[in-house]
């Protein structure tokens, strides 16, 4: 099968070797440091302390509100910085320990096998491409590639779609997991359902979901105020997760390459893939390192907190061989990119449409 790239080519040799300069200089590992470490105990305290509080210690209403919220927090930031190190193998050299921390997501009422197909196979491999991609596949209700078909309702997304982005967790813990193992589909694309250990740890992380998440609350609270609990502890979850992906790749200046369209590997990455935030210590610690987007993009076996540092050498090699580099400033300048591009990709196409949504000003 022919490749989608072209051949690595002299701007991914040169990535490349400013990668191997930094961690050869300073005796560097590309896996979790000591404060990496310390990062993945304080967001599982965090996690669970704030489950606790909910179940175990919420007296009124507000107490309760600000608990799931909390707990929403928490969850993402458990599949920011945890689960996302480990699915891509950057937590450690030891792959027992990578396995542990894919494996919170099931935690959360996911699927860590699941999400390998859909992230690590379909969108790493062709971000921002129609068709395959799944991240920007949120057909017919949505349109977030100039290649995906215009419909009338879209001239209307940019004010709905954020509802929609908020059921996300709801309907992932209740239909797409079980739908996609079902019909062995993700998208438009086959894969194999899982099996032995794989199936075990999908049910098994389904029943502890729903375990922890109704089962035990409802032995110490009506059902009623348990679904509202999940309610806005998911909410919160949902629109974490959804505005941090939209954010690094659903903005203006991004492209959105044809299925057909081949250039190397490196570059497409770059062309697909926003920085955000770059200067926002307290953003990169919760995000795990995902508002240097295109530098996980580039390096996504190494652990999230060493992007920063990467930063300035994958800007310099980008320039030096006219590649775009792409940065917002900030979280609300890359979510009002996300609306603005919203908008722009609702209004009805035209022939002279581009595959990149151009930038504002």
């Amino acid at each position: 099968m022919t490749s989608r790239f072209l051949p690595h080519g002299p701007f991914f040799r040169d990535l490349n070797l400013g990668l191997e300069g930094y961690f050869a200089g300073a005796h560097r590992t590309r896996q979790a440091t000591g404060a990496m470490w310390l990062k993945t105990a304080l967001i599982l305290t965090w996690f669970v302390g704030s489950w606790a509080v909910l179940v175990f210690a919420a007296a009124t209403w507000w107490q309760a509100a600000l608990a799931a919220v909390s707990l929403g927090l928490a969850m993402a930031g458990i599949g920011f910085n945890v689960q996302h190190d480990g699915g891509h193998r950057a937590t450690s050299t030891h792959q027992g320990w990578n396995r542990a921390m894919a494996l919170t997501l099931d935690v959360l009422g996911g699927s860590s096998y699941l999400w390998n197909w859909k992230h690590n196979v379909q969108h790493h491999s062709s971000p921002n491409v129609a068709g395959l991609d799944v991240d920007i596949d949120i057909e017919p209700l949505v349109r977030l590639s100039p290649e995906q078909a215009w419909r009338p309702w879209h001239r209307y997304q940019h004010l709905y779609t954020w509802g929609l982005y908020a059921l996300l967790a709801v309907k992932w813990h209740f239909v797409d997991d079980f739908k996609d193992v079902i019909r062995g589909r993700i998208g438009a694309s086959a894969f194999p359902r899982p099996k032995g250990a794989d199936l075990a740890a999908f049910l098994g992380g389904k029943v502890f979901f729903f375990g922890w998440a109704f089962v035990v609350p409802m032995w110490l609270h009506p059902w009623w105020q348990v679904l509202l609990g999940y309610l806005l502890a998911s909410v919160v979850l949902s629109l974490a997760l959804a505005l941090t992906f939209q954010a690094a790749h659903c903005v203006e200046g991004a492209a959105f390459p044809a299925a057909s369209e081949r250039r190397e590997w490196a570059e497409h990455q770059a062309v697909t893939s926003v920085d955000f935030a770059p200067r926002h210590p307290l953003w990169t610690w919760y995000l795990g390192g995902l508002n240097y987007q295109l530098e996980h993009h580039l390096f996504p076996r190494v652990c999230h907190v060493h992007y920063p540092a990467l930063a300035a050498m994958v800007q310099a090699v980008c320039e030096r061989h006219g590649v775009p580099y792409r940065v917002l400033p900030g979280a609300g300048a890359a979510l009002a990119s996300h609306a603005r591009f919203l908008a722009q990709l609702g209004r009805r196409p035209t022939a002279g449409d581009a595959a990149v949504v151009p930038a504002a000003g």
